[in-house]
């Protein structure tokens, strides 16, 4: 590949030049959604932080096999082997089909990526259409000797299997210090130690969501199913793994033990995780009852916004910030996201006003380098957009006549926001779609009413230019005069 892209494996706890193992192929797999309820602005970080790995991989060569899971079943109240399934839960309150709460929340959830423009994974599997694949990889660990049966359930023996590999290896825990520390719950004594973890729950009488299996009717655990689906999708070895810093103790942790006791080896060459974003310095999330719904950022409808944000803003606002960094919600950082992201595609729409010169007085050429390279290191979106900010400026110098460019340079900087900002970064052009180059005709009929505006202003006819200018007020455009003309957007 021309491009070398250096990640963070939070494996071996640095930056690691990326290799695929199968090049130009990548496999990569996602933890996706809990379908138990809305998602809030601490969902939506992983889903674009992977969608740009996802955008830029395939940008640079790589062809791509994405898969993001979605979890529907086997996720228990207190991620602890014991409680009601989540989505059973919902089922009863509302007296619903299980499946219909999973098919709500499902459309939910793919309606919000459609509005933050994340793209769609390669392959979407349901951990409830995998129940044959979880059963056969639990037979496998059982006879790999690391599982055991338990009244009907099957649990994986973390201490057996820590005495041949390390249990722990990804997010660094001692297995002492787990054992010391793992509050004792309603359950527990079905489990040699405390610190096991469920492969397969039988049901309680009960229970909605329940399959027969050799030990039991019952259900899986949370844990197996990403195993089970990354290695049926993926291989048995594969590439990336991602997903949220929340989810590498216990969930990824889990996997490890899972895909080594049947595999023998590492399954996975590089784990990544995004960081949280946070309130107040308290992680975002339901259980601490401070997270806002992106309908609710969408809407402004929550009492902790003064104002509704666009998809864009908030996609924008994650991505301002390098994903191993924590994101703290402000109204204040919000808005000034939207002013970073407004300048930017005010600088875009200008472009195609830049006078043309036969010289240029400023080399732009080192841009693009620039920002391959910010890419290249870990994926570091802040200064990809900080040197797309230096285009914005020079743009504005080039409109302001301050400096020159020429065609070619007006074609480049063009091209680096195509690249970059819209194809890369995924930011699309809502406010001002009509007139971002994908609709030059409307465009340029604006700039001919005014034009006709202006040659009415020359000859002090204050009517006419008047009547320009509040019809296309009332349409939803913004007119701004300056020295050089006039300038317009949609409001």
């Amino acid at each position: 590949m021309e491009q070398e892209l250096s990640i963070y494996n939070t494996l071996t706890r640095k930056k690691e030049l990326f290799e695929p193992l199968h090049a130009p192929h990548v496999g990569m797999y996602v933890c996706g959604p809990t379908v138990y309820g809305d998602g809030h602005l601490g969902h939506a970080r992983p889903a674009i932080t992977f969608d740009l790995l996802f955008r830029y991989l395939t940008h640079i060569g790589y062809k791509v096999r994405y898969v993001r899971n979605i979890t529907d079943v086997g996720h228990l109240e207190n991620d602890a082997d014991t409680g009601e399934d989540k989505i059973a839960k919902k089922a009863r309150l509302e007296q619903l089909e299980p499946m219909e709460v999973v098919q709500y929340y499902m459309n939910r959830y793919h309606k919000a990526m459609d509005a933050l423009n994340v793209l769609s994974p390669s392959i979407e599997p349901h951990a409830s259409g995998h129940i044959i694949e979880q059963i056969e990889a639990i037979k496998e660990i059982l006879d790999s000797g690391y599982a055991y049966e338990s009244n009907g359930s099957v649990y994986f023996d973390v201490e057996k299997y820590n005495k041949d590999y390390d249990y722990g290896i990804l997010s660094h825990r001692n297995i002492e210090e787990m054992l010391n520390t793992t509050r004792e719950l309603d359950g527990q004594d079905e489990k040699r130690s405390k610190v096991d973890f469920a492969l397969w729950k039988k049901a309680a009488p009960e229970h909605i969501m329940r399959w027969p299996s050799p030990w039991s009717e019952g259900f899986p655990g949370w844990h197996i199913e990403c195993s089970t689906m990354s290695i049926k999708y993926l291989g048995k070895e594969f590439d990336i793994h991602g997903g949220g810093l929340d989810l590498m103790f216990p969930h990824h942790e889990c996997e490890i033990a899972q895909n080594t006791a049947m595999e023998k080896h590492q399954v996975v060459r590089y784990w990544m995780h995004n960081n949280m974003i946070t309130v107040g310095g308290q992680k975002m999330g339901k259980s601490l009852g401070n997270f806002i719904t992106l309908d609710e950022f969408f809407t402004g409808s929550h009492k902790m916004l003064t104002q509704a944000y666009s998809p864009m803003t908030i996609r924008f606002f994650i991505l301002q910030a390098h994903y191993r960094s924590t994101v703290d919600f402000s109204n204040e950082a919000l808005q000034a996201s939207e002013k970073g992201l407004e300048r930017l595609l005010d600088s875009y729409d200008r472009i195609s006003r830049i006078p043309e010169s036969d010289t240029s007085s400023v080399d732009i050429k080192g841009l693009r380098g620039k920002c391959y390279e910010a890419l290249n290191d870990d994926l570091n979106s802040a200064m990809a957009i900080a040197h797309l900010c230096e285009g914005s400026t020079i743009i504005n110098s080039a409109c302001a006549g301050n400096i020159t460019l020429t065609k070619e340079d007006i074609s480049e900087l063009k091209d680096l926001f195509d690249v970059f900002f819209f194809g890369i970064l995924g930011i699309r052009n809502d406010s001002m779609g009509v007139n971002s180059g994908n609709n030059d005709a409307f465009a340029k009929a604006v700039d001919i009413l005014l034009d006709i505006r202006q040659k009415a202003k020359e000859n002090k006819d204050w009517a006419t230019s008047d009547q320009i200018r509040n019809e296309l007020s009332n349409a939803g455009f913004e007119i701004k005069d300056g020295k050089d003309g006039a300038e317009w957007k949609l409001k």
